[in-house]
């Protein structure tokens, strides 16, 4: 007990004061099983190194502002037959991250496009990857923000600092001037620089309209289409679904 209570001064000292938590229980696995030194040290920083990675894991997903109940493990995938497993699990690989390349997640209100967008993030996180998830829309009015106040290209770095940028519903909402300009600046900044995962409820025919600029829609498009991967949901909706069962269940009361 007096050579724990000389430890921990020495332990925070050295900003590893997290050894405290497991060295109890080390400490008797080590008698019980006569452990070398060498063997009860590496169990210690086995145990330091897993709680300094969960510790950043946590620190990252804070900033990624991803929904933590929205992963693959909760993905229903018998919802929708069009998403196909076997591709999901490809990027789920993180590859395209690696690559510098995008993912754009189409398909009608429901199907679960942000689930997934936030589930393929949350594993990027698992593997290390800074990620940050945002309704496009709300983007560019922070962006459109910063033109207000001088700080629009401290701003811009929000976007451009993460490996992975997931805009979320891209499309909801018509593109007001100066959204186009900002939305091409994101875009081409980040371009093999940085991945963008982008979902939308319209089809990708339809986007170059939405920039009301024909020359900022064909430069834009052009590069976060490049070395992309689609996937395209189509199907019922997960709400559709939830409200006929309520339905069904006030007409059944």
């Amino acid at each position: 007990m007096e050579l724990m209570h000389q430890l921990t001064p020495k332990l925070k000292q050295l900003r590893l004061s997290g050894v405290l938590e497991t060295l109890d229980v080390r400490h008797r696995q080590a008698i019980d099983s006569q452990w070398t030194h060498i063997e009860f040290l590496a169990r210690l920083l086995e145990d330091e190194v897993e709680r300094r990675a969960q510790k950043q894991l946590a620190l990252r997903t804070r900033r990624a502002t991803v929904n933590t109940a929205k992963t693959l493990e909760n993905y229903d995938f018998t919802f929708n037959p069009t998403v196909k497993r076997a591709q999901v699990l490809q990027l789920a690989s993180c590859d395209y991250i690696r690559q510098k390349q995008n993912v754009l997640v189409c398909g009608p209100t429901g199907v679960g496009k942000s689930h997934l967008a936030q589930a393929l993030g949350h594993e990027a996180l698992r593997q290390g990857f800074d990620v940050l998830f945002v309704n496009a829309h709300k983007m560019l009015q922070h962006l459109y923000g910063g033109r207000a106040d001088g700080s629009l290209d401290k701003r811009m770095q929000v976007y451009l600092r993460p490996d992975l940028l997931i805009l979320d519903d891209f499309g909801l909402k018509p593109l007001a001037p100066p959204a186009p300009e900002d939305l091409y600046d994101v875009i081409n900044e980040r371009y093999e620089r940085g991945s963008i995962m982008l979902t939308s409820n319209r089809a990708p025919a339809e986007w170059p309209d939405l920039f009301g600029n024909p020359l900022l829609a064909s430069a834009g498009l052009d590069r976060l289409t490049h070395h992309a991967e689609m996937i395209v949901i189509t199907g019922q909706s997960f709400r559709a679904q939830g409200r006929v069962r309520l339905e069904q269940g006030v007409l059944s009361a």
